[in-house]
C-alpha cells in the first residue's frame, strides 16, 4: 500500500477504533489512505472500491464512512445539506471549498484568527470550530 501503510497497520487502526476488521472496512480503509490527506465523498470511494474490484454497495461505504467518523478515523464536512466529504486528516484545520471543482483544500489551523465566539448555550460547550472559506473562480 502507498504511503507506507500495510494491512496488518489498517487492521491495527481499526481494532483500536474499536470496529472490527472486516473484508471490506480494510479494503476501504486502505484506499481511503492509500494517497495521503484525501476529502473523499462516498461516491468517490464507492467509484474507488468498483475500479477496484471490491464488491461493496454504496449504502456499505455510507455506514462505514460514518462507522470511522464516529470512532475518530475520520472527520466529516458538510458542505451543503446534501454533500458531504469524510477527511482522513482528523487534526484541527481548515477548509478551502472550491464551489466551481467540488473540491476540498486544507488550510492549516493557525492560517486562521478567530477573533471571538459567542458563549456556548446552556449546558454544552464547543467542542471545535470548523471554517469553511468557499471560494469561486470568476
Amino acid at each position: 500500500m502507498k504511503n507506507g501503510r500495510t494491512y496488518a497497520e489498517i487492521i491495527d487502526r481499526l481494532r483500536q477504533a474499536g470496529l472490527r476488521p472486516t473484508r471490506q472496512r480494510i479494503a476501504l480503509a486502505g484506499l481511503m489512505y492509500s494517497g495521503g490527506d484525501r476529502h473523499l465523498s462516498a461516491e468517490i470511494l464507492h467509484g474507488e472500491a468498483l475500479r477496484a474490484r471490491v464488491p461493496v454497495s454504496l449504502a456499505t461505504v455510507y455506514n462505514s464512512l460514518h462507522q470511522f467518523t464516529a470512532r475518530g478515523l475520520l472527520r466529516e464536512i458538510v458542505i451543503d445539506g446534501g454533500r458531504s466529504y469524510f477527511d482522513t486528516n482528523v487534526s484541527d484545520h481548515h477548509h478551502f471549498y472550491f464551489e466551481n471543482e467540488g473540491r476540498l483544500e486544507d488550510i492549516p489551523a493557525e492560517d486562521v484568527v478567530v477573533a471571538a465566539l459567542p458563549k456556548a448555550p446552556g449546558r454544552t460547550r464547543i467542542s471545535r470550530v470548523d471554517v469553511i472559506v468557499r471560494v469561486r473562480e470568476d
